[in-house]
This record gives C-alpha cells, structure tokens and sequence, in this order.
C-alpha cells in the first residue's frame, strides 16, 4: 500500500515508493481529488521516479483546481533524490519546513 489517509485530507506515503506502488499512489490521490491535501513523507526511505511523477502530476492536477497540494513532512532521503532527479519541490512544501 502507497500510503495511508491518517484523516481527511492527508495522506502517510509508506518507506518505499517504487513502480508496483506507483498505481496505488495513484489511485489513492484519485480518491481525493477536490480535497486540499497534506502529505507527510517524512517515512519515506525510497522513491522512484514513477511515484515522483504521480506526485508531480497531482500538484499540477490539484494546481487547475485551485486546491492545495503540499507536503507538510519530508525525510532526508526524498528531500534528497528530488535533488538528485532534478525536481524542485520548495513551492510544494509547507512554509513551516520550507528552507
């Protein structure tokens, strides 16, 4: 399982996000489409890049909304493969973690 929705509007990525949880991911932000939505990926010890693209694809989709799409927490290690990939999340992340 992709993650887990702690309560309405949040959503608990899972340590390791790689191709098999990326439709899962997936599905599970489909399911809260039209909701603002916090993530917390602060257990998050792996991610690939499809998950990264669902994420990223969620920011834009939630972005044409006009809803709110940010990450409240971040571990080391997805703070540090979006580095690596490339990606910039600073607009994504909560003002409280921001650097």
């Amino acid at each position: 399982m992709a993650s887990k929705k702690a309560d309405k509007g949040s959503l608990k990525l899972v340590p390791v996000l790689d191709l098999n949880e990326a439709s899962v991911l997936h599905g599970q932000l489909t399911s809260m489409r039209g909701e603002d939505v916090k993530i917390d990926a602060s257990e998050v010890e792996r991610v690939g890049v499809q998950c990264v693209q669902v994420l990223l694809a969620a920011a834009k989709t939630w972005e044409a909304d006009s809803k709110n799409f940010v990450f409240e927490k971040v571990s080391e290690a997805f703070e540090k493969t979006m580095q690596l990939i490339g990606i910039d999340i600073d607009h994504l992340l909560a003002k409280e973690i921001r650097q």
